[in-house]
This record gives C-alpha cells, structure tokens and sequence, in this order.
C-alpha cells in the first residue's frame, strides 16, 4: 500500500500556467466590461487551467459521501447518539436527505460510501461499501486509527476518485457523516494549523456550553495524548482523523492526479482538504472550497491556508451539501467562458481609449 501512495503523490502536478495568458485574454475578450463578473471569472480561470484545456468540459458531475463513526462519541462531544450515523445513511440512500435534495437539484451523482459506520448494511443500491473498520478508536485515550488503516482508508478515496476520472466525470466534490466528527476534524486543525483549539471549536450539531467546555477539554486531551504520534501530516491524520476525513484526503489526492477539480464541502471536509495538502501542497490548484461554515473556527481555518469559499450562506450540515450548490456556480462559470461571445467574433466595440 505504502508503494501504491508514493506513486500516487508522484503523479500529482501543479495546474498548467503556461496558458493563464491565453485563458485570461479570452475572459476580456467577452461581451461585457472586463472583471465585471467577478468571482466567476476567477473560477473559470481556476477551472481552465486546473484541466489544462483552452476548451474546457463540464457535464459530468459525482459528490462521494463519506460515512463513518468515531469513537471520541462515547465522550458525548455531539447532542446526537452514534446511532444516528447509519440512520442517516438510511435516508440518504432512500433519497430523503437535503444532500439528495440538492444534488438532483444540481444534476449531481451521488455516491454514498461506507467508510467505517459501526452497522452492517448489506448490498444496498448507491450504497459503496468499502468499510475499513466499524467505527475509529475514541483519539480521547490514544489514535483513532492505525497507520496502515489510515493509509487503506485514504487509498480507498484516491481509487473512487480516479474511478470517477475514468468514467468521464468533470467535477467532483466531498461530502461526510458521521456523528461527532467535529471533534477529530478541529484537532486536526488544532495540530496542522497551530490554531488554539478555543479559537476553532464550535457547537458541532448544537451543544449547550457546558458541553462545548467539555469538548474543548477532550479535543485538548486528544492532542495531549498523541503528541508524539502528531510529527507528519500523515502521522497526525492517522492519530487524530477518522475514516471518512481520511479517505477525503485520499479522493482529493486521486482527483488531482487526474487533474480534476473537486469540490470541498464544509468544515469536516476542509479537515481532509488540509491533510491532503500538507502531504502534496500542490493540489491546491485543484481546490474549490464551496462555503464558509457557520461552524465556529471554519473562518479561521479558511484565512489560515489562503482559500477563497464560494459561498457564505451559514451552512453547517456538511453531507456535501455545500458542495452541490458551489457545483452549479461553478458550472455557469465554465458555460461562461465556453459560450459567451467575444467582442472580436461579435463584432461589439470596447470601451473607447481615453
């Protein structure tokens, strides 16, 4: 496995700037007053050059959601039970979740896969079944996960992920379950970031105060006690993750090989976004972070590594959600710059030179 991930990491390069000319004078040469479409501008050229193609296709687009249990639950970081975890994965897969609402709102796929959920499904129609164990060790007394786990975890995304490149996906995006993962996402954080755990813990699915001291002190105890363990990006995934941030790790670190953008949902998918980027600093070319959570340390993490989320709508679900809504902007960004027309094929006269 360990051979399969350094091949992995080789394959990755940065995005072609050789063409950001070509691709920024096609922008001005669009009908309208150059910038003036702001952001969206800015995500074309992201997305052009992320593919590396002067025409550029988008019309095929895949959320994986990833699910999974923590053992850091049993501490009562959450307001919800674990059993809540499969429940959810239950909706999904019968259609009732927002996650399924918005992305056949999008025309988004949808892919729902069983990274570590303490339940036996069986086969079920758009369930992924690719568990590697039920449920993470509780980070509270020692790693959640074993490196190898770890490793198998984040292999599992990579292969979904070029699976999806290989089946003619364009755009793809994250999504995560799993009950009280807001805690090994914010030691993360705490550890990858050297942000304060104070400053980034928030009230996860909307804890009391009394619970939010509490789950400060964990997360704090959490870092403590795997300290030593905390020397490596990886090592630090492996001590303090779970099995679905993991494995988003390893998605975003598959799409980029193939040099296909992804979508990076809210503030347990941006947890897997920083691992991956501290193992291979260059997929951030291949990043789009689609909102800036309501959950408190989102903002933070945000300005810490230099991203720019597409929208702030005070989400804080995750499923992926965020994700199915940036995928549309990002589509009319694309359709922007492939079918706009240009004032010299319009024949549509500039602004005059003063």
């Amino acid at each position: 496995m360990q051979a399969k991930f350094e091949d992995l990491l080789s394959r990755i390069q940065p995005a072609d700037r050789a063409i950001t000319a070509a691709v920024q004078a096609h922008l001005d040469d669009l009908t309208k007053p150059r910038g003036s479409l702001g952001r969206l501008e800015e995500i074309a050229l992201k997305y052009v050059l992320a593919t590396g193609s002067l025409q550029p296709v988008l019309s095929k687009k895949k959320i994986c959601c990833f699910a999974a249990d923590h053992g850091v639950s049993a501490e009562g970081v959450s307001a919800f039970p674990a059993e809540v975890t499969p429940q959810m994965v239950y909706n999904m897969l019968s259609g009732g979740a927002a996650i399924n609402v918005l992305t056949r709102h999008a025309g988004v796929d949808l892919d729902v896969v069983d990274m570590g959920v303490n339940h036996q499904f069986g086969d079920l129609p758009g369930l992924v079944r690719r568990k590697v164990r039920s449920g993470s060790s509780n980070l509270a007394v020692g790693p959640a996960m074993s490196e190898e786990e770890t490793l198998q975890a984040m292999l599992v995304g990579a292969d979904l992920a070029i699976g999806a490149a290989s089946a003619g996906y364009h755009l793809l995006g994250t999504g995560e379950m799993g009950i009280a993962n807001t805690t090994p996402a914010t030691a993360l954080y705490a550890v990858l970031l050297k942000i304060p755990v104070e400053q980034i813990t928030g009230r996860g699915t909307g804890i009391d105060d009394e619970q939010l001291r509490h789950k400060i002190s964990v997360i704090k105890r959490a870092v403590e006690v795997n300290a030593e363990r905390c020397t490596t990006p990886f090592g630090t995934l492996a001590a303090l993750g779970g099995y679905e941030i993991a494995a988003i790790t390893g998605f975003i670190l598959g799409a980029a090989s193939c040099k296909i953008p992804v979508v990076v949902d809210g503030f347990i998918s941006s947890a897997g976004a920083v691992a991956a980027l501290g193992l291979c600093p260059e997929v951030d070319d291949y990043l789009f972070f689609s909102h800036l959570s309501n959950e408190q340390g989102h903002r933070a993490v945000i300005e810490r590594i230099g991203a720019r989320p597409i929208l702030d709508l005070d989400l804080r679900l995750g499923e992926g959600t965020g994700a199915a809504l940036a995928m549309q902007l990002i589509e009319g960004a694309v359709k922007i710059y492939n079918e706009m027309a240009t004032f010299s094929a319009a024949k549509v006269s500039e602004k005059s030179a003063e």
